[in-house]
């Protein structure tokens, strides 16, 4: 008797990115990424073009644009260094 070869499990397909088109990127990203996006895709070798574009759909879709902009600084004190304190008790 043979026994059947050891056969990788099937794995469900990966769900598709929600951004599919090159327009999708760009109107995820703010007005200076897409001038960023634009000048990069231009100057992009053909085979590269995958991994860059998935490293923008990335930045587009990752929500930290949106964290930044709605609490940019919080908990952060401006004016002062932290080497300041240590002079002022010398």
């Amino acid at each position: 008797m043979t026994t059947a070869p050891n056969l990788p499990t099937p794995q469900p397909p990966e769900q598709p990115h929600p951004l599919r088109t090159i327009r999708e990127i760009r109107d995820s990203l703010s007005k200076d990424q897409a001038e960023h996006f634009d000048d990069e895709l231009a100057d992009t070798d053909i085979d590269a073009l995958p991994a860059m574009l998935h490293r923008w759909v990335t930045l587009g879709t990752d929500g930290f644009l949106e964290s930044l902009l709605t609490t940019p600084f919080e908990g952060l004190e401006f004016g002062g260094r932290s080497y300041d304190d240590a002079a002022d008790g010398e």
